[in-house]
């Protein structure tokens, strides 16, 4: 049995309301979802009242910044895993086409400083953390951990992050232009 076929072990019991707030992606794997020169990308996240969970993607290409929201929920919420589903509507100005992917948390930290983040697929991976800097020694055993876990972490893309991060909390003009652009080039 290959890493590839074995279960991926996820977190389980995290408290949603202390893991709701900003995250920084500090590495992902590139997707189709995000531009290839994005920076600054980051996720905000907050809980509803019917306990679903507001979700925030913003990321800056060429100097602007473009977001997207969805909602999250519990894929099981019987299972006390850290197993999600995250709904968009892509493009989210024209709300026809729900994207839903899974969202695990594979590793959590015991302070909810950093996060890493994937999908049964194996197709997507993502390190978070509060701020927008990682220790080196805190991503390597992310990475490591994720290897673990039968990724392959040479696809790996380290997100650039200014310090201090961009404002950027209006609503933008451009939303959704991410998604466009990536799927139709310029």
């Amino acid at each position: 049995m290959g890493k590839d076929s074995k279960e991926m072990e996820v977190v389980k019991g995290v408290d949603l309301e202390r893991y709701m707030g900003r995250w920084y992606e500090i590495a992902s794997f590139p997707s189709l979802f995000q531009p290839k020169d994005g920076e600054n990308t980051r996720a905000t996240y907050s809980l509803n009242s019917d306990g679903t969970i507001h979700v925030l993607n913003e990321t800056w290409s060429n100097g602007k910044r473009a977001s997207i929201e969805g909602t999250a929920y519990k894929a099981d919420p019987k299972s006390d895993e850290a197993k999600l589903k995250v709904k968009f509507y892509v493009p989210p100005f024209l709300p026809i086409i729900p994207v839903v992917g899974d969202y695990w948390i594979l590793y959590l930290d015991d302070d909810y400083q950093y996060a890493l983040i994937g999908q049964p697929s194996r197709r997507y991976l993502w390190i978070l953390c509060r701020k927008t800097q990682m220790d080196e020694e805190i991503y390597n055993q992310l990475v490591e951990k994720a290897t673990e876990e039968g990724y392959d972490v040479s696809k790996l893309h380290k997100t650039p992050q200014a310090d201090p991060p961009p404002e950027g909390d209006e609503v933008p003009k451009d939303k959704g232009v991410w998604w466009l652009k990536s799927i139709f080039g310029n």
